[in-house]
């Protein structure tokens, strides 16, 4: 039976090898329906250019052929057919690992020669139990298992087992130590992408930020659903701020209010006084207000500007999470509550013309372009977005 109230969440981050411009691994993600998701991680023979078409071919077809319900066997086979054969090898070769998870509660594993993924369970290691497949030639590691709330699995390429070696250690570091690694980095309030960020971070300081291999790491969690409200500008017709704002406030989760006019607007709905704030977190943020019964109140487009950039950041490198994970600043507190907590975001976008602006750069087209390129690339992380438009 689906469990409606929690996500399977998927968060992960690569690293090139040291030189080369294309990564050798690869990750797809898959949602073929509401109940299902499919994720692989490709690992390409070797690195650059040929190694990125080995795992590319290698996830994309998997994914796709899995979340098709097509039978392992025949997946396996496919791929062997498909892969393209190295003239100085003579072998088509890419490891894989593939999760697939049903209602947010049954979970299969099949590991091709990367190393073995596991699971943090109540912040400790979980036992995975394993049965090995022969297909094709190829021993296949598959486990089949119910999964709960707050269960997390570490996949892994093999650049993160042999992170450091020839640079801070003499043979990488083994399957334990990572372990034991994660389990004290796990905390039940982190993102599977910051898991990931966090632990890629670590890859590139044992290698000296040389990485010696192509370096991916992906966690597969299970969480409860979350919801933050985000409302910015007065709605067109002044008669319709009210219907808006009734809206707004009777959206469960977290409600974030953004733009000077919209917290007054929404200040005066709730019968309370907007505090504004004059102390600077970031010279370039303007400061945060308060208003009792809203989470977080910012000003508009500066602070949903740089929200946008952090955003663009988080889908490539990720560095700037060691930023804004931290600081307190309108901006960095607004991407913890979307990139972070969130899984569903609700957008109210008032049209209203701002008198404020007529005259500058900073105008009603330039809101909506914000305010949709940040709701393109928060559907990119795997949130769950609505849009409204007042």
């Amino acid at each position: 039976m689906r469990t409606n109230n929690y996500e399977t969440e998927i968060g992960y981050l690569s690293i090139n090898h040291v030189g080369e411009e294309l990564c050798g691994d690869n990750v797809s993600i898959i949602s073929p329906d509401d109940s299902t998701k499919v994720v692989v991680l490709a690992d390409g023979l070797g690195s650059g250019v040929k190694a990125n078409i080995l795992s590319t071919l290698t996830a994309e077809l998997l994914s796709t052929m899995i979340a098709n319900n097509i039978p392992i066997e025949d997946c396996v086979h496919s791929v062997l057919e498909t892969l393209p054969v190295c003239k100085v090898r003579g072998v088509a070769y890419s490891t894989f690992t593939i999760v697939k998870v049903k209602d947010n509660a049954m979970m299969d594993i099949y590991n091709y020669d990367n190393p073995t993924p596991f699971m943090i369970r109540e912040g400790k290691i979980h036992q995975i139990y394993y049965d090995k497949l022969l297909i094709e030639g190829k021993t296949i590691y598959h486990a089949s298992m119910p999964v709960r709330l707050s269960d997390t699995v570490v996949l892994m390429s093999d650049g993160v087992k042999y992170a450091g070696v020839g640079e801070t250690l003499n043979f990488g570091w083994d399957l334990p130590e990572i372990q034991s690694f994660m389990e004290a980095l796990y905390q039940p309030s982190y993102s599977a992408k910051s898991m990931a960020t966090v632990l890629i971070d670590h890859c590139n300081q044992l290698y000296n930020l040389r990485p010696g291999d192509d370096t991916t790491a992906v966690i597969v969690r299970i969480r409860e659903r979350e919801q933050v409200n985000l409302l910015i500008g007065p709605a067109t017709n002044k008669i319709d701020d009210e219907k808006m704002l009734s809206l707004f406030f009777s959206k469960a989760g977290k409600h974030i209010v953004s733009g000077g006019t919209t917290s007054s607007i929404a200040a005066k709905y709730l019968h309370q006084e907007l505090e504004l704030a004059l102390d600077y977190e970031d010279k370039e943020i303007p400061p945060t207000s308060r208003i009792k019964g809203v989470d977080l109140v910012t000003e508009g487009i500066i602070t949903i500007n740089k929200v946008l950039d952090y955003a663009n950041n988080y889908l490539t490198t990720n560095s700037d999470y060691f930023s804004w994970s931290y600081k307190q600043d309108g901006a960095s507190l607004i991407a913890k509550m979307l990139f972070e907590e969130a899984t569903d975001i609700n957008f109210f976008v008032g049209c209203a013309m701002n008198q404020a602006h007529q005259g500058e750069k900073i105008n009603f087209q330039l809101k909506m372009q914000l305010i949709d390129e940040l709701a393109k690339k928060l559907k990119a992380m795997g949130k769950n977005i609505k849009v409204s438009y007042f």
